[in-house]
């Protein structure tokens, strides 16, 4: 799942400012770290993996703000007239896939339960 949300984000070039670029930073970090408690485990990695799951869950949450308001001032912009729940079901179908960052959260949960699986083998 990270290296294909990474190869969509390269081929969407998503990472054409700082905001853009932070997936792809965290999708990075957890590949790393995922590489490094595969071979070596100790407490202290854990609680970074910990820590970088929480951001990267945070992430996605923010992308999804910053993705839904973009449509939102899009929208707004094309349809001044355009109010309410409309805007709102407009925004979420807008240019910008909305809910797409919330796939972070779900790589976050995936982290989590791969945490919990190797605990459980200690």
């Amino acid at each position: 799942m990270m290296l294909g949300t990474v190869s969509e984000l390269y081929l969407l070039d998503h990472y054409e400012d700082a905001l853009q670029f932070i997936p792809i930073l965290f999708i990075g970090l957890l590949l790393l770290l995922v590489l490094v408690l595969s071979v070596y485990r100790s407490r202290f990695l854990n609680q970074v993996f910990e820590i970088l799951l929480v951001l990267t869950a945070s992430s996605g949450i923010y992308g999804a703000f910053l993705h839904l308001q973009a449509n939102y001032e899009f929208e707004l912009e094309m349809t001044p007239t355009l109010s309410g729940w409309d805007l709102f079901v407009e925004s979420l179908f807008g240019a910008l896939p909305a809910l797409a960052p919330l796939s972070m959260v779900v790589l976050a949960l995936i982290g989590y339960s791969y945490l919990i699986l190797i605990n459980h083998k200690q």
